[in-house]
């Protein structure tokens, strides 16, 4: 949602034919001559009136263009729809070939966000204008790597505009937000949305932090610098290198100006994550005159650790093992350490785990509604960039690049929107939400150990953190069964949340009479969410046969202290299109045994297939 850098080779009009009919929209570049659209990039349009509104005067002719000056716009664009682009490295490393998860998809792309005013970068109007002018230029999917707070849907540009997509058919995917790992802060939580939090993938950038006690802590970096062969230089804290006038906890986060350089100047730094960009610290490092950096988790981060573009010899490394090297560092009286160079290592294990900022449910709106839905890989993500930054966005940073490395749950979304993509493909007539529920109900629990997912500091994950699992495209193009939603479901969503005529309105055009209120336990999502539950509960669910005939056989995993009946046990479906409704009856067992969510899950099954819905209680 901010732009596109055109020139990038992922997307070249190469082999591709004539720019489909339906296509209504245009190539924005009245002001900027200098950007091209073409076969494959067929659409570019830029929304800052809103924007405008604010900034007013400052806001020159620069402002009014697609093109991506920022890196987010390009790099998310090219992971959703890119073309194969061979010899695709981030400075050398995780060399091979990038492709979208569409890679023969036509791109379109809507700038709506841009230099931030008043803490604000994208403003409801330009979201709200992005959308609509979208739907009227025929778009199939919309992925949308942006979102604020959690809050109403009334109040909320991303949820309206993303109604009014789903009316005409079209995907509608989110990110998550970056958040976490606190509970309760995931948004785009309205059910009509394909919500994405953010993990890992099972490729590392390995660079090793070697202790002058023969310790070794694997960290990770982007690098391109090295320290001189197996040369052990010196170790320092930050807080032990502060000029005079700064406070232990600014020279510990390394921030600028505070770092003395008759203390620093040849020895390897350790900083602290947290407070201002990886890159900056090391910034301030070199000026200082540091050989090296050795960036360490704060408690928050833990394992998780990000790959950064440093601009000196520099290894990132987990919570844990920055304990220890602060120890070494206090405990001994001449501390060294060596960085080793970074290399690109694949098939790492256990993958996928959880991102620590990935933004986590329960979803603070509907509790009823399981956010996020999905996750797929956000940590890492290898993809395309603007020219017209560094990759790391900072002003001291005169590098440019082709590709860059970049994680969030911005980078998660289009993993899924492609997706999206090929399943639209497959399946045209599908509705929103059948793409959703196959994608849901298709994705896996377990990371490449087969063993449950994890978070980032090696505690089990939950549906709270990725929702129905992690993505399985393949699985998802068969997924069996469906659980299909209309505009109309979600309208009377909207009914029972209690919304009148005027806000529904901001929905729907036509005026929309509520019947009468639905439970919301009932509503036809692909997961099942209690959050109150008292007494027994019986909700239902409808699924639909997108497969061959066949009988499907249900297998529930109970949450704790709860006990659950299926009726039917079985269901038979004769043809494609079929339809079948089942109910599911929840009883807690034990409720002081009960303190918090429990989780479960629902299997129907043909032996080929298996439809898993998670199951999420909270007894009360």
């Amino acid at each position: 949602m901010v732009g596109v850098w055109p020139e990038s080779k992922g997307f070249s009009d190469d082999g591709y034919g004539p720019i489909p009919s339906k296509w209504k929209g245009i190539c924005q570049n009245d002001i900027d001559t200098r950007f091209h659209c073409n076969r494959k990039l067929i659409g570019a349009r830029y929304f800052n009136k809103g924007y405008a509104a604010i900034v007013g005067s400052k806001l020159n002719a620069s402002f009014n263009t697609p093109r991506d000056n920022d890196g987010h716009g390009t790099h998310t664009l090219s992971t959703a729809g890119s073309n194969l682009v061979a010899k695709a490295s981030a400075f050398g490393f995780g060399k091979g070939t990038a492709k979208g998860g569409s890679p023969r998809a036509r791109v379109a792309t809507y700038k709506v966000c841009w230099p931030p005013v008043g803490g604000e970068e994208c403003f409801d109007a330009d979201i709200l204008a992005a959308f609509d002018m979208a739907i009227h230029d025929g778009v199939d999917v919309l992925s949308v790597s942006l979102g604020g707070e959690p809050i109403d849907f009334f109040n909320d540009s991303i949820a309206i505009g993303s109604f009014h997509a789903i009316k005409h058919g079209i995907v509608v995917v989110c990110s998550a937000g970056n958040s976490g790992p606190a509970d309760g802060t995931v948004v785009n939580i309205a059910p009509w949305q394909i919500t994405v939090g953010a993990s890992t993938m099972d490729r590392e950038f390995p660079s090793i932090v070697v202790l002058g006690n023969d310790m070794h802590y694997k960290g990770q970096s982007l690098s391109t610098k090295v320290l001189p062969h197996q040369k052990f230089f010196p170790l320092i804290s930050a807080a032990d290198a502060k000029v005079a006038n700064a406070s232990v906890q600014t020279a510990l986060f390394c921030q600028a100006g505070a770092i003395d350089p008759k203390k620093a100047a040849g020895k390897v730094l350790v900083c602290l994550r947290g407070l201002n960009g990886g890159v900056e610290k090391g910034q301030q490092a070199s000026l200082a005159g540091a050989v090296g950096m050795i960036l360490a988790n704060d408690i928050f981060a833990d394992n998780e650790i990000l790959v950064e573009a440093h601009v000196l010899p520099a290894s990132n490394i987990n919570y844990t093992d920055g304990l220890t090297v602060f120890t070494y560092i206090n405990s001994t009286k001449n501390p060294t350490a060596y960085i080793t160079p970074v290399t690109t290592q694949i098939g790492t294990k256990p993958a996928p785990f959880m991102a620590a900022f990935s933004s986590k449910g329960p979803n603070t709106i509907t509790p009823e509604i399981l956010k996020p839905d999905i996750t797929a890989p956000g940590v890492s993500v290898i993809a395309a960039y603007t020219e017209a930054e560094g990759p790391t966005n900072e002003d001291f940073d005169k590098r440019r690049v082709q590709f860059n490395s970049l994680s969030g749950t911005s980078m998660s979304c289009p993993h899924v929107s492609g997706i999206v993509g090929l399943l639209k493909t497959l399946y045209p007539n599908w509705s929103p939400a059948a793409i959703k529920s196959a994608i849901m109900t298709s994705a896996t629990t377990l990371d490449n150990l087969n063993e449950p997912i994890l978070n980032a500091s090696n505690i089990k994950a939950g549906p709270f953190s990725y929702g129905a699992g992690h993505v399985q495209p393949n699985l998802a193009m068969d997924p069996g069964l469906v659980y299909d939603l209309t505009p109309t479901d979600y309208l009377n969503f909207l009914c029972t949340l209690g919304y009148n005529e005027t806000l529904i309105s901001l929905f729907s055009k036509n005026t929309y009479k509520c019947p009468n209120p639905i439970n919301l336990a009932n509503f036809n999502y692909p997961s099942i969410t209690i959050p109150n539950l008292v007494g027994p509960i019986t909700v239902t669910r409808t699924v639909k046969n997108v497969g061959s005939p066949g009988t499907y056989r249900a297998k529930v995993m109970r949450p704790m202290g709860i006990s659950i009946y299926v009726k039917p046990q079985k269901l038979t479906f004769e043809k494609a299109g079929e339809e079948k409704t089942f109910s599911v009856t929840l009883k807690v067992k034990n409720a002081q045994a009960i303190k918090e969510y429990v989780f479960g899950e629902l299997i129907w099954s043909d032996n080929v297939h298996y439809v898993r819905s998670p199951i999420v209680v909270k007894a009360v």
